[in-house]
């Protein structure tokens, strides 16, 4: 840990009230930034990673919105810049996840879905990237999913919408690579997260899925932070475009049963 690497950076995390987003946050603070956490519903998260940021020294500030709505996004990119200065590094992290089998799946909650793990992370991106053009330096970072690559059942609005989340990572690394704002994403396989383990409460399942993992476990949050904190730090300066599985190989595994 260099608690100077991110010394004078603004960087807001979306989706920070907890799991991955609480423990970025967290680093990145303790690395020098000040950190804007954002929330959409868990307000005491929020505070909780304030305060936990607080109490090691760091400086951050709580905002709330959602990333599903653009005049919260808006907003959101308004008051952070007033609260906290131009944000350099931009973590988009937050997202819905629909359990609902295909044939369930009504329109209306896949364009939920869509809004604000595809609409939302892009229009966030188009503010954050245009005052990073004008400085001529930045770094945004998106948190895409092991599912963008393998299938799952029940999973179909997540899973398009992590597929379309890589390819704009793509996309706009090779539009604004050369004006300075170098475009990643961090694809996490199994972490132990609240929203993981929600959706299989079950221990037998839990201990079944481990066992077909190459590590035999789940990550956990702060494997992936430390991904991520690397793709927007100035030691990734030639990194751009690029799509970092951190899953312990189970995105390179034949498939098999449990």
């Amino acid at each position: 840990m260099r608690p100077d690497r991110f010394d004078g950076d603004t960087v807001l995390i979306t989706g920070s009230s907890r799991g991955i987003g609480a423990a970025t946050a967290r680093a990145f603070a303790a690395e020098g930034a000040r950190v804007a956490v954002n929330y959409r519903s868990d307000a005491d998260g929020a505070a909780a990673t304030r305060r936990a940021i607080a109490d090691a020294g760091g400086t951050a500030e709580v905002f709330q919105a959602d990333i599903g709505r653009e005049a919260d996004v808006a907003r959101l990119a308004q008051e952070v810049e007033s609260s906290l200065g131009p944000v350099s590094i931009l973590v988009n992290n937050a997202a819905l996840i629909d359990r609902s089998p295909m044939s369930d799946l009504s329109l209306e909650a896949f364009d939920t879905v869509w809004q604000a793990n595809v609409r939302g992370l892009f229009q966030l991106s188009l503010l954050a990237a245009a005052g990073m053009v004008e400085r001529g330096r930045g770094a945004i970072v998106h948190v895409s999913s092991i599912l963008a690559r393998l299938a799952v059942v029940n999973r179909c609005a997540y899973i398009a919408s992590k597929g379309a989340v890589e390819g704009l990572t793509r996309a706009m690394a090779l539009e604004l690579g050369p004006k300075g704002v170098r475009v990643n994403a961090v694809a996490p396989g199994l972490i132990a997260t609240e929203a993981l383990l929600a959706g299989m409460p079950d221990p037998d399942l839990q201990a079944a899925i481990q066992r077909h993992i190459p590590e035999g476990r789940f990550g956990r949050p702060e494997e992936i932070t430390a991904a991520i904190l690397f793709a927007a730090s100035p030691e990734a300066s030639y990194l751009n475009g690029a799509i970092i599985p951190v899953d312990a190989a189970l995105g390179a595994r034949e498939s098999t049963p449990a």
